[in-house]
């Protein structure tokens, strides 16, 4: 874990860029709908998925179905057909429909408020658990998609090789007032500045506090 880099300031400078960004999917669900199913479900529907389509297919599911009950009515080739095509459509149909059943069986048709039970739920990992904990409820949580692994390792802020190793990096040393705020902060300034593959270094608000670790090429 650096010393060096400035989370504070680089927090203090994001909150002022990130609100001109676009909001990702997930986010728009929970101002939308305020149903942490609905948000679950869009956490599913969003990995390896593009936000424009993970919007659209959640819309579509929705209007359908946005409870456990009503989802379990439908049938997994109903929910293949209304989701597609976000990524791996097929499985995730089942996945919706294993989920939604045991928020029924075991939780009684709620999404569980605890990382633990999150977790056990099959199909449900680390990052849609710390999403639902953040984003629906408004717990503290440290969700790290490939967003906020890519961007704390430029920074030089973790030296990790997984996001896993992150978000336990990141329990140890970032102060606890910023992790409900850090995924919606780093997700958008990924997705339009930090890019993966040549980043906007050179119109970064950060470019000078950046010491750009493992970046090769940058715009």
């Amino acid at each position: 874990m650096s010393q060096s880099f400035d989370i504070h300031h680089a927090i203090s400078i994001l909150r002022k860029v990130v609100p001109n960004l676009a909001t990702p999917a997930v986010g728009r669900v929970a101002k939308k709908r305020r149903s942490p199913y609905c948000v679950l479900i869009s956490c599913l529907l969003s990995l390896r998925t593009q936000d424009k389509t993970t919007w659209n297919a959640g819309e579509r599911l929705f209007q359908k179905a946005d409870t456990p009950v009503a989802m379990v009515s439908l049938s997994e080739a109903e929910i293949r057909e209304v989701i597609y095509p976000v990524g791996f459509y097929r499985r995730k149909a089942q996945v919706i429909l294993d989920v939604s059943r045991t928020l029924l069986e075991r939780f009684g048709g709620e999404v569980p408020r605890d990382l633990d039970d999150l977790l056990s739920i099959k199909g449900v990992g680390r990052k849609t658990a710390n999403l639902i904990l953040t984003v629906a409820y408004g717990l503290p949580g440290i969700c790290v998609d490939t967003h906020v692994h890519r961007i704390n390792n430029r920074w030089g802020y973790v030296q990790t090789k997984s996001p896993d190793a992150t978000e336990i990096a990141l329990r140890q040393h970032l102060p606890r007032e910023y992790w409900i705020e850090l995924n919606d902060l780093l997700v958008p300034f990924g997705q339009a500045v930090c890019k993966p593959i040549s980043p906007f270094c050179t119109t970064c608000p950060l470019e000078a506090m950046c010491p750009k670790v493992g970046v090769t090429r940058h715009r």
